[in-house]
């Protein structure tokens, strides 16, 4: 059984931090993503575990094993870059091949272990062709299973999906998941698209800027952000500033402001401000007049997205609240909208810096 992967690690390239006192531990058979966007460390991280780039401090463990002084070559670990990184003289079955080549693996065993690679990811049949005769697909396929025949402790991929068509992504997603679970591996993930990570994540750390700005499983992350930054990046376009008005005995606040009053969980006392942050899809059309979770304003915008519609209502405190609706009021009409309390984040205001 794999054991845990730790580190903590900082990376500065002359002024500039790219990473801070990055620290975390990975337990065997775990997957693993680092998101966020781009120029944020996470990329920087991976190359750092993988030995291609040397920290400025920091250490690197597996078990008690320490592998930052050692070369890439002898860390044992699998990686699968974005550009594929194929060789283009050489053929699907000598691109897998190479890293057992390096390692002086046995012919026989190498070519068993080889087919064996390629029938997993669903590529036997292709072993003499180039790269150049794959698809985009195919050619990431042939890089996921050059990593994964060396029999790597971690499996790190960085981005391995971004040069991908959408329909593809989704295709090679679903592998990516079905890979990790047939063959217990852990893995180590780059992305900073949050659909790639809530779907393939048993972890999720969102970074900002080379610092770490939260570490959960996909729910923590997606349902209870615990900063602004990362409400945003998961999806909570509506960020209202409201303030609170009451505690109840049930540990719910009375948040109110700009016409709006609503209830949700928040640490802060009465009369402190306060940031209201909502999901377009958790908002819906109602008929109610006011009242605690409605705000009323006048419909401006209304794009069609398929079955939904995206609406942009303009509340008369001049904010904007952005929702997907099921059906499409008129522009210029006045509606109302319910934001569900159990649905509402509540954030500090210091969090918007």
């Amino acid at each position: 059984m794999i054991g845990r992967l730790r580190f903590r690690l900082s990376k500065h390239f002359g002024a500039k931090n790219v990473l801070d006192d990055f620290a975390l531990e990975v337990r065997g058979g775990e997957f693993v993503t680092f998101l966020g966007p781009s120029g944020c460390g996470k990329s920087t991280a991976l190359n750092l575990l993988a030995g291609l780039l040397a920290p400025s401090a920091g250490e690197i463990w597996l078990d008690d094993e320490r592998l930052d002084p050692l070369p890439p070559e002898r860390r044992g670990f699998g990686m699968v870059f974005q550009s594929y990184a194929l060789f283009p003289h050489l053929s699907v079955f000598d691109n897998v091949a190479f890293g057992l080549d390096v390692r002086r693996v046995p012919r026989a065993e190498g070519g068993e272990r080889v087919r064996r690679m390629l029938a997993l990811v669903r590529l036997t049949g292709f072993e003499t062709r180039y790269p150049a005769q794959l698809s985009g697909g195919q050619q990431q396929r042939v890089a996921i299973a050059r990593a994964l025949v060396i029999e790597p402790r971690v499996l790190l991929l960085d981005e391995p999906l971004s040069n991908l068509d959408a329909k593809l992504r989704l295709e090679m997603r679903a592998e990516i998941k079905r890979l990790h679970q047939g063959l217990g591996l852990t893995s180590i993930y780059v992305t900073h698209d949050q659909a790639e990570a809530l779907s393939l994540s048993d972890r999720i750390v969102v970074m900002r800027e080379g610092r770490v700005m939260q570490v959960g499983v996909p729910a923590d992350i997606h349902d209870r952000p615990r900063n602004l930054f990362v409400a945003d990046f998961v999806g909570y376009r509506n960020v209202l500033p409201l303030s609170i008005t009451a505690r109840g005995a049930d540990g719910m606040v009375t948040a109110e402001g700009g016409g709006l009053r609503l209830r949700g969980r928040c640490d802060l006392p009465p009369g402190g401000a306060v940031l209201a942050a909502v999901r377009p899809e958790d908002l819906r059309l109602t008929d109610d007049a006011g009242g605690p979770g409605v705000a009323r304003g006048t419909v401006r915008l209304v794009e069609y997205q398929g079955r939904e519609y995206d609406v942009e209502v303009a509340l008369e405190s001049g904010a904007v609240l952005k929702a997907r609706l099921p059906t499409a009021p008129k522009v210029g009409s006045v509606v109302g909208l319910a934001l569900d309390a159990t649905r509402v984040v509540l954030l500090p205001p210091e969090d918007a810096a």
